[in-house]
């Protein structure tokens, strides 16, 4: 029923608008015609000196307007890496740019300090009171490390992978985790890779 309504209208206004669009151009060419030849204005002086009127068909301006702009690039990683921690309701998540930050001044793979919070703390959701330590960083028999807040933490950590670990050829999770947790049997480095993976992802 609405196609035949659609297919109604169509018939009833397209001849109309065909009629009315000849009748115009019928009337503006008797107009011209009853011009006299002095108010006529050829088409050299009229690309000259343009005059105001009706113009049925007119070339594009050289100057178009338009909307120059540049792109400015920037970092996606702190908000792929917030979305990651967030998808886990990790209290990291508002650090991610702290974490991105840190990570490049100690020439750090970011997503690295990550998977160790999430191995050790599940993204520091399970962390001694207070400790702000998500790493497990310092846990030793007598007690664990104490951090004032998250950012010192992942200051202190980020800087201490960089200067006990990696600068001294513990490179890959594997060789990172005989000094990091030396008991582990293989489990850690095995969490920890599998975390870097699912980042690589995300």
């Amino acid at each position: 029923m609405k196609g035949l309504v659609l297919a109604g209208i169509f018939f009833l206004l397209a001849p109309i608008t065909l009629a009315t669009s000849l009748f115009s151009l019928e009337l503006l060419g008797k107009f011209d015609a009853r011009l006299p030849k002095s108010t006529l204005v050829s088409a050299s002086s009229f690309i000259d000196s343009p005059k105001s009127g009706v113009r049925v068909y007119a070339s594009l301006p050289g100057n178009l307007p338009g909307i120059s702009g540049e792109a400015i690039a920037s970092d996606a990683r702190p908000y792929i890496l917030e979305a990651y921690m967030q998808r886990y309701n990790s209290p990291l998540a508002p650090y991610a740019e702290r974490i991105v930050k840190t990570a490049d001044t100690y020439a750090l793979d970011y997503k690295l300090i990550t998977a160790i919070a999430q191995q050790e703390s599940n993204l520091c959701k399970k962390i001694p009171p207070s400790t702000f330590n998500c790493w497990g960083w310092g846990i030793h028999s007598e007690g664990t490390l104490g951090f004032d807040s998250f950012d010192q933490g992942i200051e202190i950590v980020s800087k201490g992978l960089r200067e006990e670990y990696l600068d001294k050829g513990y490179a890959t999770p594997d060789e990172i985790m005989a000094k990091y947790t030396p008991l582990s049997p293989g489990s850690w480095a095995d969490g920890v890779n599998k975390f870097l993976s699912d980042m690589e992802q995300q």
